[in-house]
C-alpha cells in the first residue's frame, strides 16, 4: 500500500473511531436518562460494576475525577439503590470503605443495552475468529493509547 493510501486508511479509521465514540456517548446518554442518572454517574457505575468492589478513591482515579466530585456521584448512586458502601475488611485502616454495584439493579441496565448487544452479536457473526481477534487487539491497543494520553494530560 502506498504511503498516501495508508494515510487515507489511517484517517478513515480515526474518523470511524470518533463517530463510534459519539454514537456510544449518545446511547449512554439515552440509557442514563431512562434510569434517571447523570452521564457521569452511569460511567462510574459501569466502572464499579466491572472492577468493584473499589474504594471511592480508586473509582475517582479510574474515572479521572476529583475525589470531592466522586462523593456526590456515590451519594446519588447509593440513594438510587445502584451501589452499596461497605467497610473494606481487607484494608489496614478499619474506616476504609469499598463500593460495589447492587446486582439486581444492574439488570435494568443490561435490558436497556440489550438491543446494542444483539446488534454487536450479529455484527461479529460476520467475522472469522482471526478477524475478531485482530479487531479486539486493535481496540485494546487503541484503549491503551487513550489511557496513556489521558495520563499524560492529567499529569501535565
Amino acid at each position: 500500500m502506498s504511503s498516501g493510501a495508508h494515510r487515507r486508511s489511517t484517517v478513515a479509521v480515526k474518523d470511524a473511531l470518533r463517530e463510534l465514540r459519539n454514537q456510544l456517548a449518545l446511547l449512554n446518554h439515552q440509557v442514563s436518562a431512562r434510569v434517571a442518572l447523570k452521564d457521569v454517574d452511569l460511567e462510574c457505575l459501569e466502572l464499579i460494576a466491572r472492577h468493584g468492589p473499589l474504594s471511592p478513591s480508586a473509582v475517582a482515579r479510574r474515572a479521572g475525577l476529583h475525589p470531592a466530585t466522586m462523593t456526590g456521584i456515590l451519594d446519588r448512586l447509593q440513594k438510587g439503590g445502584w451501589i452499596v458502601r461497605e467497610r473494606d475488611p481487607e484494608a489496614a485502616d478499619r474506616r476504609s470503605v469499598a463500593v460495589r454495584a447492587v446486582p439486581g439493579r444492574t439488570g435494568e441496565l443490561f435490558r436497556l443495552y440489550a438491543g446494542m448487544n444483539t446488534a454487536m452479536d450479529e455484527l461479529c457473526a460476520g467475522y472469522s475468529e482471526d478477524e475478531l481477534a485482530l479487531i479486539a487487539g486493535f481496540l485494546r491497543r487503541a484503549t491503551a493509547a487513550g489511557q496513556a494520553e489521558t495520563a499524560a494530560l492529567t499529569s501535565g
